[in-house]
């Protein structure tokens, strides 16, 4: 009888090889030693040991040391722990440019949570709506603020933790949680160790957009932008060691431009500003030394038209950085005259702030005033920290001409776009479409590379079929000397579809009619381009200066 035959046995095919790793990768992997997430909040750490006696924060009677600036810090991220904030806990904050507003950039994030400073001007439906997206577990509050922080905290289904800022140079007010924020940071430890971003794409910031067609939406930001745009200014700027700058600018807004980081990284001094009008940045230039500010145009506005005496040449050059709405080149001409000199950048809250400035030629100094204006009043250039910028068309992201005519959407990309909208998919995927952040500006590129602003896609006056920018509308009216400040929109038109409408806040004491206007604007701009309404009065204006042209498109309609 024949042997049964024994089964073959299958081979097993050899486990697939992997891609060969080059020799720059081999054994060459990330480690503790070589490799940390990039986090701007180290650099208030560096600043404590490395000048830890020069100035860090002046505040009415306040001078406070960077040594002492960082204990502070550490003490807050203490307390918010033991109050029980955890690691991605939202955190709120409710204050001027004082020095606790200061401290949370640095504490909040020292403790692990994300920091949601809020615009002090929003009204308690819409600061109840950010507490309830945001899940907001604790809120810091000056007390100024009371009444609207109190009808939002009814109205909010969360009800965050209240600690009271009672800021010595604010005017009071009721005290609506348990604890003041001085004692609240006297019972933190000095010895807390900051927790760190486990990566850099953790969340570090919640920041929210004016919501001016429906509910405000929440721009996520992250510590690698963060942080790279905080060293994004210290190079378009120049900035030098040790700058005394005044806050002039919201840290609410896009937290400060990340200028809190940026200031920290250079040990420069905080000069806090819990009230910007002429009279207090005059007065602070003069007594500070202040040698750096930030702000929209309508500071530089605020300033031009201060009554004379208050109007004294700095002693020293201040440099103003300057974005929000494109600042009309006779205002830059008057501000330089006086003895700024302006830094014109632009930006949005998706992007960290500004991410584009009009980076300077040394041969335009020689151009005339007005001409050097024009060029400034320009965008400009990608920030060194910004990895892509175009102006192209909406549908296809075909770039237009570099002929500083041809309009398209300006985009943008790279390291300093947000992550995103916190819980909304569907505008994060629309903002992001074909791989570039969609801005929603419309702009040209000029042949040296230089992109100009014309107009929002929204803003854009379509009059016959010809489009009219309001950006250069607004620039000719500018010019006229009873003009303090003019905002465009269109008007409905049953001829022309849309004609321009101009709402204007004059000069005190000044008498121009409309009619003087509409003579002035035709003497500086095509005829279909003239306002065909002059409408005169207060614009109104976000608490960054930015006019609300939503308002204003609805006036117009009406009249």
């Amino acid at each position: 009888m024949a042997a049964k035959k024994k089964p073959a046995t299958k081979r097993r095919k050899p486990a697939p090889k992997g891609p060969k790793l080059s020799k720059w990768e081999a054994d060459l992997g990330r480690n503790a030693a070589n490799h940390e997430p990039l986090n701007p909040i180290t650099f208030l750490a560096r600043a404590a040991a490395t000048w830890p006696k020069r100035t860090a924060i002046r505040h009415g009677a306040i001078a406070r040391n960077w040594a002492e600036t960082h204990a502070r810090c550490r003490k807050l991220a203490s307390a918010l722990a033991k109050a029980g904030i955890k690691r991605g806990d939202t955190v709120a904050l409710m204050a001027p440019n004082i020095p606790a507003a200061y401290e949370a950039a640095f504490g909040v994030p020292m403790a692990g949570a994300v920091l949601n400073a809020m615009n002090i001007r929003l009204d308690a439906d819409t600061i109840a709506f950010m507490l309830d997206h945001g899940e907001t577990k604790l809120l810091l509050t000056d007390t100024e603020f009371a009444p609207v922080i109190e009808k939002a905290v009814a109205k909010a289904k969360r009800k965050p933790i209240v600690i009271d800022i009672a800021d010595p140079e604010g005017p009071g007010g009721k005290r609506l949680g348990r604890i003041e924020y001085e004692d609240f940071v006297a019972g933190g430890d000095i010895d807390f160790v900051p927790l760190k971003p486990r990566d850099e794409w953790d969340a570090l910031a919640l920041n929210y957009t004016s919501g001016t067609t429906g509910d405000p939406k929440g721009v996520v930001y992250h510590y690698r932008g963060a942080y790279l745009n905080a060293v994004g200014n210290v190079l378009v700027w120049n900035l030098a060691h040790h700058p005394v700058y005044l806050w002039t600018l919201p840290m609410f807004h896009c937290n400060g431009w990340c200028f809190p980081w940026t200031i920290a990284a250079m040990a420069g001094t905080n000069v806090c500003l819990r009230r910007v009008d002429a009279a207090h940045i005059f007065a602070a230039i003069e007594r500070e030394g202040v040698t750096h500010m930030c702000g929209a145009p309508i500071v530089m506005n605020m300033l031009i038209n201060a009554p004379e005496a208050m109007r004294a040449k700095p002693a020293r050059t201040v440099a103003i950085m300057t974005a929000a709405a494109p600042p009309p080149a006779a205002v830059i001409e008057k501000m330089e005259r006086m003895g700024f000199h302006i830094t014109h950048v632009y930006g949005l809250t998706e992007v960290y702030g500004p991410a584009v400035v009009c980076a300077w030629h040394e041969e335009w100094d020689a151009m005339p005033p007005g001409e050097k204006a024009t060029m400034k009043s320009r965008q400009g250039v990608r920030y060194p920290v910004l990895e892509g910028l175009m102006v192209a068309d909406e549908k296809t992201l075909e770039p237009v001409p570099s002929d500083g005519a041809t309009m398209g959407e300006v985009f943008m990309r790279g390291n300093i776009v947000m992550k995103g909208y916190l819980k909304n998919p569907k505008a994060t995927r629309k903002s992001f479409r074909g791989g570039w952040f969609h801005t929603g500006d419309l702009g040209v590129m000029h042949p040296n590379g230089y992109i100009e602003l014309r107009d929002r896609s929204k803003d854009i006056i379509i009059s016959g079929g010809e489009n009219i920018s309001t950006i250069e509308v607004e620039g000719a009216l500018y010019k006229h000397p009873d003009v303090l400040e003019v905002a465009v929109v269109a008007r409905p038109d049953d001829k022309w579809g849309e004609t321009p409408c101009a709402f204007v806040t004059l000069k005190d004491g000044a008498s121009a009619r409309a009619e003087d206007l509409i003579a002035f604007a035709r003497a500086h701009l095509a005829g279909y381009k003239v306002p065909r309404t002059v409408v005169f009065g207060p614009l109104p204006k976000t608490s960054t200066g930015k006019v609300q042209k939503f308002v204003l498109r609805e006036k117009a309609k009406a009249l």
